[in-house]
């Protein structure tokens, strides 16, 4: 078997399910957002990985030549995927800070207590 191999496979399985454990195991909204820029991270590696053709080369088309080119549009998917990833994050975390202004707290169980007594 030629590396990679499945092993690109099984570290995108990884990542996804740590991704996902950290958003559902914690309470802290950064550490929220760090488990979800790992999930998305996967997700890029896998679109990637689908994307490499054995043998391709850039798709530059030289006549009279047989040649395998690879599919573009996996990389221009993900770079898309990047730009809206960290503008996401951005946007993420500036809503933290804002969180944390309004109830001096970014524990989840900290602003449910303080919307409670605020009821």
């Amino acid at each position: 078997m030629e590396w990679p191999g499945l092993y690109n496979y099984w570290i995108v399985v990884f990542l996804m399910m740590a991704g996902l454990y950290i958003v559902i195991a914690q309470g802290n909204l950064v550490k929220k957002m760090v488990g979800l820029t790992v999930f998305q991270a996967s997700v890029f590696i896998m679109y990637i990985t689908m994307g490499k053709v054995t043998g391709g080369t850039a798709p530059i088309i030289i006549p009279g030549d047989n040649i395998v080119y690879a599919n573009p549009l996996p990389h221009v998917l993900i770079l898309t995927a990047i730009v809206v990833g960290v503008s996401t994050l951005a946007l993420g975390l500036a809503l933290i800070v804002r969180i944390n202004e309004a109830y001096g707290s970014i524990e989840e169980d900290d602003i449910e207590k303080e919307e409670q007594s605020a009821r």
